[in-house]
């Protein structure tokens, strides 16, 4: 059989294009996610993907959309295999596009082995519960809203407001805390501005995290297709750094949004019967085969971790973006306008704020003793400086009691000193904790129901100075 022949066997004639998507022929045999080839009739060749197949018709998604596309000169050929990255541990300071291809500059990876981008399912019987601090650098979240291995912990934000800066800051700062154990991240942009690809590639570049982490990079100008094709290769550089090279690995998406508006085009292109607010029903779902692939497993020593950063349309938490999400991961972390508006950085609304895992990561052995004290202590002080600061705009502030004014002063010291760090200040979770029993010496020590005694003569700033002295002269 000759080449052409075998070509014209496996080729399928091109019926209909729209969008990004070619309706062709039904191709016998031909699976679903399978990549195919498009042979325009000029030569040049792009690549697309099965996403539904029946015995009528099987329509192929076009990576770089179907403008060039001739009905009647073009043809699609089947490659018999799903999109596949390649990977080996020189992954590690690269920078990738969205289809997995290298631009930085350098030369293609040399290939330890080729895994299909889609993952496989973690045996549930073989899941790790998440446990183990992992530490950001960042107060607010390291205090009071604990990452731990293993986690899905996303960011909700707004339009205009710093969660590019947020990830930039984790991404420079994230560590674990042993030494001996391996660390990397894997960054995931989709969808962005060029001037947001440009500072975060600059970012890794003026601190020297490059060298630990792989970036994957999708602008805003990309085919449409390879924004649901960046997270998905940026998980699969996880896995192979977590389950092969037994690393602890920090997978960071931003941002989420963009992604659920690509598959919500698609999703039109496809003439799919939308679901709430034009989104297709199957989101949901979609999302978990993302953010499920988080986790540890028994009997290996790496872990996932994954930190997805999504902007809420018009602030809203309960759109179906953010109300999917939450109901998947394990918490949230919410930026707040109030605060940005404040000048206070990273605008973190600790309310609003959860972290379902922390407790599995913080206290002897991983942080301190006092943390999960602290952490209680510091949410009913700040609760209560909140509740007088709403009274005293209607009452006014000199109508409240000496202990009123303490708590409200309190608050406003909680925000300036504890949320609000510089973007390049990294705290070690010491330092953070050490920042709240500063806090806790300005209220009275009777108030500090939420701590026990010996913690407080251990921590508090006046006994602990006391300690050091007599320590030093006997």
């Amino acid at each position: 059989m000759t080449f052409s022949s075998l070509f014209m066997k496996e080729s399928r004639a091109i019926t209909r294009a729209k969008g990004a998507l070619l309706m062709v022929e039904s191709i016998p045999g031909v699976k679903f996610g399978e990549i195919v080839d498009v042979w325009l009739s000029d030569g040049e060749v792009k690549r697309g993907q099965a996403i539904d197949i029946s015995r009528e018709a099987t329509i192929v998604q076009v990576f770089g959309g179907v403008s060039e596309v001739d009905l009647v000169g073009s043809k699609v050929r089947c490659k018999g295999q799903t999109l596949k990255l390649p990977v080996s541990i020189d992954i590690l300071g690269r920078v990738f596009n969205g289809m997995g291809d290298p631009i930085d500059g350098g030369s293609p990876v040399v290939a330890e082995d080729y895994l299909d981008i889609n993952g496989e399912p973690i045996n549930p019987v073989s899941r790790v519960p998440p446990a183990e601090f992992i530490e950001t650098g960042i107060s607010a979240i390291d205090g009071l809203n604990a990452l731990v291995r293993g986690q899905k912990l996303p960011i909700f934000s707004g339009s205009g407001l710093p969660h590019n800066r947020i990830a930039a800051q984790i991404i420079r700062q994230a560590t674990v805390r042993s030494k001996e154990e391996k660390f990397a991240i894997v960054f995931a942009a989709i969808g962005v501005s060029y001037d947001h690809a440009a500072f975060f590639m600059s970012s890794l570049e003026q601190t020297g995290a490059r060298e630990r982490t792989v970036a994957f990079i999708n602008t805003a100008s990309d085919p449409v297709i390879e924004r649901i094709s960046t997270p998905r290769l940026a998980l699969t550089a996880g896995e192979y750094l977590a389950w092969k090279q037994g690393m602890h690995v920090l997978v960071i998406l931003t941002d989420m949004t963009n992604y659920c508006e690509a598959l919500r085009e698609l999703s039109a292109m496809r003439d799919e019967i939308p679901s709430r607010r034009g989104y297709p029903g199957y989101m949901y779902t979609d999302l978990a085969t993302i953010y499920e692939r988080a986790g540890r497993i028994s009997g290996k020593e790496g872990s996932v971790t994954i930190v997805p950063i999504l902007t809420m349309p018009d602030d809203d938490i309960t759109h179906p973006i953010p109300d999917l999400t939450g109901y998947i991961t394990e918490g949230q972390i919410v930026l707040s306008r109030d605060l940005e508006r404040k000048g206070i950085y990273p605008p973190i609304d600790v309310f609003l704020s959860l972290s379902r895992m922390m407790k599995e990561g913080i206290g002897p052995g991983q942080t301190r003793e006092d943390h999960n004290n602290v952490f209680m202590q510091l949410y009913a002080a700040y609760a209560e400086g909140c509740d007088l600061r709403e009274m005293s705009t209607i009452i006014g502030a000199e109508a409240l009691g000496e202990r009123d004014r303490i708590y409200l002063m309190n608050a406003d010291s909680f925000e300036r000193e504890f949320i609000s760090q510089g973007e390049f200040e990294k705290r070690e979770v010491e330092d953070t904790l050490d920042i709240g029993w500063r806090l806790f010496s300005a209220l009275p020590e009777e108030d500090l129901k939420l701590i026990s005694e010996e913690l407080i003569r251990k921590y508090l700033p006046k006994y602990r100075n006391l300690n050091a002295t007599t320590t030093s002269q006997s």
